[in-house]
């Protein structure tokens, strides 16, 4: 007999469970494991120990002390053993999970990749100290694991030189998403899925189906969670918005761009726009009502309201310190607009420019003197040829009296182009 150091779940699943003194006590069903790192230092691996096993006796199940079992390995069979068994109750344990009943078998994030994969087996290592979940097998190896081919396989696959290969990801970069254990993995502090990009973490989501996208989204905090929906689809945009509690979804829209919100109000059904529209703070209920006035064919359905102004008469050090101390949202001050005291428009500035000039300078002799304005009330049609003949990132906004309403970013654009292209 010899001791064996690296096994999978699948491997002790359904085996006999075996006393100090040889006899039968039951079937392995499934091993708990401690979320807690052993060791919380940055940068340490996470690898949950198993800390209890259930065992069918009978018509019954156990929970049964993990410390002190001993696995062995005896002609390619796996035997779990323990020299002292204990009962022990799960009633008061927390931050603990069954790996069978919630991982195999389920969806989880690759946060490396940046996708979602199946389990179909896990890894473990045996040592001295315990045993511990170290890994989980997503591909094909793991599937032929699971349904008792792989030695088959692997066999047939020598024969030709070949080898099956393996897919494995380890457990620090894991995060689960199925229903049955996000309130043990999706804690805001927490969650893996808070490292990944708005947009990859929307792809992620709109491939969840419903009620799991639902249950995912409601775990990110609502900063994260509206970039996130930003990102979204139109239709999983709705579907989100919809299955929120109507404080909670409007909580949302507060914190999107007032031109996002707005585009995702114009897919609800009037009823729910206006409860949702009421729901939200007043400024910004005002700013998305203005907003959903214009015809879909119209610049102001699409333009961005946020945008950052200062006076022609301030130097370029001047600006600079106001620009500071307000602390705008970086994508706000691409692109400065110069007003009156009418917010009556006059010129643009990009933050490059005032970067690089002589902060002595006013902002009124480094202005572009005629600078390229769209209405308001324009068509979008129009603004992709403005924007390629005059090569600009973005295009002011104004009204009939002249005043600022706001921009229009290239990329809004091309979003919008997009959209028109699918509904062809």
């Amino acid at each position: 007999m010899t001791t064996q150091t690296t096994f999978y779940l699948s491997q002790v699943l359904g085996r006999k469970f075996y006393s100090s003194d040889g006899n039968i006590t039951g079937k392995v069903k499934d091993f708990l494991v401690d979320l807690a790192a052993l060791d919380p230092s940055p940068g340490k691996p996470v690898r949950p120990k198993v800390i209890a096993v259930k065992v069918k006796v009978g018509m019954y199940e156990r929970v049964l002390d993990f410390s002190s079992l001993e696995i062995i390995q005896e002609n390619r069979s796996l035997r779990i053993f323990g020299s002292e068994i204990e009962e022990i109750s799960t009633a008061y344990l927390s931050n603990v999970i069954w790996l069978k009943e919630s991982i195999l078998f389920r969806r989880i994030v690759d946060i490396n990749d940046k996708k979602l994969e199946k389990v179909w087996d896990i890894r473990l290592v045996y040592i001295p100290s315990g045993s511990f979940a170290i890994a989980v097998d997503v591909g094909f190896s793991g599937w032929l694991r699971k349904h008792g081919f792989l030695a088959v396989m692997e066999q047939v696959s020598s024969w030709f030189g070949m080898h099956i290969p393996v897919q494995q990801i380890l457990w620090d970069d894991i995060e689960s998403v199925d229903i049955a254990t996000s309130k043990l993995f999706l804690s805001k502090s927490t969650s893996k899925l808070t490292t990944l990009h708005p947009s990859d973490l929307a792809d992620i989501i709109e491939d969840l189906d419903k009620a799991t996208r639902t249950y995912v989204f409601a775990a990110l905090d609502e900063e994260h969670a509206a970039d996130v929906l930003e990102e979204m689809e139109p239709n999983a945009q709705v579907q989100i918005i919809e299955s929120l509690p109507l404080e909670k979804a409007a909580d949302l829209l507060e914190k999107m761009d007032a031109d996002e919100a707005a585009d995702i109000l114009d897919e609800l059904e009037d009823h729910k726009v206006e409860l949702l529209l009421k729901e939200m703070e007043r400024e910004s209920s005002e700013e998305v009502r203005e907003l959903l006035e214009y015809d879909d064919n119209e610049v102001g359905s699409i333009m961005n309201t946020e945008v950052y102004t200062l006076s022609a008469d301030l130097s370029v050090e001047e600006a600079i310190s106001v620009i500071r101390k307000g602390q705008p949202e970086p994508m706000h001050i691409h692109t400065l607009f110069v007003t009156d005291d009418d917010d009556r428009f006059i010129s643009a500035i990009s933050l490059a420019e005032l970067v690089i000039s002589d902060p002595s300078k006013l902002l009124s002799e480094i202005m572009v003197k005629k600078p390229m304005t769209v209405l308001d009330t324009d068509k979008i049609d129009t603004l992709a040829e403005i924007i390629s003949k005059y090569n600009l990132l973005s295009v002011p906004v104004i009204n009939a009296e002249n005043q600022l309403e706001g921009m229009v970013l290239i990329e809004d654009i091309v979003d919008d182009l997009l959209d028109k292209r699918k509904t062809k």
